[in-house]
């Protein structure tokens, strides 16, 4: 069975007090999660140390929201895999749309990041996902099994059988227009199918997930979790997204 996984990115928000403060009120209610779910929170940079130093117990992993492909050099402002790994991070979350849209990323800058995250001892969660006008001319299946080869191309199947995926239609991100399930999981079972050795991996949807709706995505066949976005900055509504994914 197919490893389910929530995973919080928040984003450009909380400061490093104000995670502190999220995890000391998280952890009491994450104990309501059904442990076949695991729970990845995805600070920025500046509160990793701080949300990894309360997270001892291995019930949560932490994550990063970006890892640059190579290990050290002169990269203003980048991070590397051996930094995050440094602060106790397991996940780091590659490609996302708004890294591509405003900081440059492209195919081949996901793929590198990819490979360099694997090489660092990290679990990428590979994000792809397409605009509306894609969708609305019917290109959505196309256009993201195209990013998800773009993105393992070159890599072996057992570096493949070590990552997670992300279907994040853009036009559902922060929108509070949620992707269809049925719809969702035709296009995440197209991942699925476009690459060898991907019948094992989680792929988790992202888009306006929420508690209220997250149970009627981790019910479909190939879907195996959410990548949240604004529903997991605050604490009891992000434990409870966790708990109905597991069927609590």
């Amino acid at each position: 069975m197919r490893q389910l996984i929530c995973a919080g990115n928040w984003k450009m928000h909380k400061t490093a007090r104000e995670a502190g403060a999220f995890v000391d009120t998280f952890l009491p209610l994450a104990r309501a999660v059904p442990e076949r779910v695991e729970i990845v929170i995805c600070p920025p940079f500046t509160a990793l140390a701080a949300v990894g130093s309360k997270l001892n117990s291995g019930r949560i992993r932490l994550g990063a929201q970006d890892v640059h492909w190579e290990e050290s050099g002169a990269f203003t402002g980048a991070i590397s895999a051996p930094m995050l790994r440094e602060h106790g991070v397991q996940y780091v979350i590659v490609g996302h749309s708004e890294r591509r849209e405003y900081f440059g990323d492209t195919d081949l800058t996901v793929r590198l990041k990819t490979a360099a995250a694997l090489a660092g001892g990290l679990t990428p969660i590979v994000a792809v996902g397409e605009t509306l006008e894609l969708r609305d001319a019917g290109r959505a299946l196309a256009h993201v099994a195209l990013q998800t080869r773009a993105a393992l191309e070159g890599l072996s199947e057992s570096d493949i059988a070590r990552i997670v995926l992300a279907y994040e239609p853009i036009w559902a991100i922060g929108t509070g227009r949620n992707c269809d399930p049925a719809e969702a999981n035709a296009v995440m079972a197209a991942m699925r199918a476009c690459v060898p050795g991907l019948r094992d991996v989680p792929i988790l949807y992202g888009g306006s997930v929420k508690a209220e709706n997250i149970a009627a995505y981790t019910a479909q066949s190939d879907i195996d979790g959410g990548l949240v976005g604004g529903a997991s900055l605050d604490p009891a509504s992000f434990a409870a997204l966790c708990a109905n994914a597991g069927g609590a």
